[in-house]
């Protein structure tokens, strides 16, 4: 009987060693290429910061009392961004370079000579923007080229001392973007993604009411770029944009809608995006125009591209990419919050709580609908109150000058204010490579039916250092 109890004894112990064995779950990793997967979870790697490199989280230079630009790319953005900064205080456009000759020339005669100021060094072909980088007399390079051509001239400008400015999207791979990190941390210089729908004064006001607590916690955003191209894409020239679509699949334009969400959520400032998935349609339209403008059959880019992402903090935000449908303009900008909300395009409006206002803010009667947006005048008052500080100073300005409804203008306003006072800019480095690495992480989601990706650190580690997105003064 002892013995038959002691068997009983040592059977149940092997039992439950082999079913915990068996619970136990063993990790699974497939490499491919330049990533993992891990657990059914997309994992790119991530080079680590090398000996002597060091952070510009919140990076500063001396300032720099006339700030001395030299612009390249001078097609469909670069020639208003040069007028532009001409009614800057402060600013001298030292040299031109583009592709065109003919480009070069339009814009000395028509800008700077037409407004009385002397005509910059000019550079042509297409190596004159190495030679515009190698001047020392720039501090700033205003860079307004095709997507592939960002980086290396960035990078460029970079190593030979100089501040850069670049247009949306600054990457096109995680690649660039970890190169764009590690070069603006080595050199100690500033790389400024000009993502302009920042300074949009909806985007601005909303800002300010969420850092004001207007809307209670943000628990959601959602962002877009949908825009129908076909009138514009053969004003690409070579039709690079098209043939990027036509072998990139993924949200390859997502910081128009992806950039203001950030600044309100606080990304790398207190929290960070930490995973995402995407999907996308098949490619129709898109393949068609291909076909009919580039006699190609394949085209990589789904006609409609959606991603979802999700905080360190588990709060949400979805982004959309459509550049291919007959559907109206929508430049979706959307917070979600536990006491209100706010919403651009197709209908522009707040719900806010009426405790939410000061003491005597909405009219006498009035009363608000937690269930719809605030009425029309209400809204208008907001929009008047509640304008952000920066959008404050300089708004009749802008309007004026314009550069969609001048948010443009804004845009480059806050960057040479940054750089005339020795200021961390708006937009760092590592804002330009999280708002751009869209491109080939949703790609690879949707490579491998809607998996999962883990988004890179590019902060390594720094994202909670700071507490809360803030423009500085």
């Amino acid at each position: 009987m002892k013995n038959k109890f002691l068997h009983l004894i040592i059977g149940l112990f092997l039992l439950s060693m082999a079913t915990a064995c068996c619970d136990k779950k063993e990790t699974t990793e497939v490499r491919k290429g330049n990533y993992r997967i891990v657990d059914n979870t997309i994992v790119f790697d991530e080079p680590q910061r090398i000996e002597g490199q060091k952070s510009v989280l919140q990076f500063t230079v001396d300032p720099i009392e006339n700030v001395r630009i030299g612009f390249i790319g001078l097609g469909m953005r670069g020639p208003d961004a040069v007028d532009r900064m001409t009614y800057i205080d402060g600013v001298t456009v030292n040299a031109l370079c583009d592709i065109e000759p003919d480009r070069v020339e339009a814009v000395q005669t028509k800008i700077l000579e037409a407004k009385g100021l002397p005509r910059a060094a000019a550079y042509t072909g297409r190596e004159g923007w190495k030679e515009l980088c190698e001047r020392d007399d720039i501090d700033l390079v205003y860079i307004c080229t095709d997507w592939k051509t960002h980086v290396p001239m960035a990078v460029y400008a970079m190593q030979h001392g100089k501040h850069v400015a670049v247009e949306v999207p600054a990457a096109t791979s995680l690649e660039e973007c970890w190169q764009l990190v590690d070069v603006a941390e080595q050199t100690q210089r500033h790389c400024m993604m000009l993502e302009n729908c920042c300074y949009d004064f909806f985007e601005l006001t909303a800002l300010n009411m969420a850092q004001k607590g207007m809307f209670g916690e943000l628990i959601h955003g959602e962002g877009a770029y949908i825009h129908n191209l076909e009138p514009f894409w053969h004003e690409y020239y070579e039709n690079w944009r098209l043939a990027f679509n036509q072998n990139h699949a993924g949200d390859v334009y997502p910081t128009h809608g992806l950039g203001p969400l950030c600044q309100a959520f606080n990304i790398h400032r207190g929290d960070r995006m930490k995973t995402l998935v995407s999907m996308g349609t098949p490619s129709y339209n898109g393949k068609k125009i291909a076909k009919e403008m580039m006699n190609v059959d394949d085209f990589a880019n789904g006609d409609m591209t959606t991603t979802m992402i999700q905080t360190e903090k588990g709060k949400t935000l979805l982004i959309e990419h459509n550049v291919y449908t007959y559907r109206p303009y929508n430049r979706l900008y959307q917070l979600t919050g536990t006491d209100g909300f706010a919403n651009k395009y197709p209908i522009e409006g707040f719900t806010v709580l009426e405790d939410k206002f000061p003491a005597g803010f909405l009219p006498e009667g009035v009363k608000l609908n937690p269930h719809g947006f605030v009425p029309a005048e209400v809204r208008e008052k907001i929009m008047k109150e509640y304008l952000h500080p920066i959008a404050v100073e300089i708004e009749e300005k802008a309007k004026e000058v314009g550069g969609h409804g001048g948010m443009d203008f804004v845009m480059d306003y806050r960057l040479i204010y940054c750089l005339h006072n020795g200021l961390p800019l708006d937009q760092d480095v590592y804002d330009a490579a999280e708002w751009s690495c869209l491109g080939e992480l949703t790609a690879a989601s949707i490579a491998n039916g809607g998996m999962p990706v883990q988004m890179p650190d590019f902060t390594r580690g720094d994202w909670n250092k700071v507490q809360g997105y803030k423009h500085a003064k």
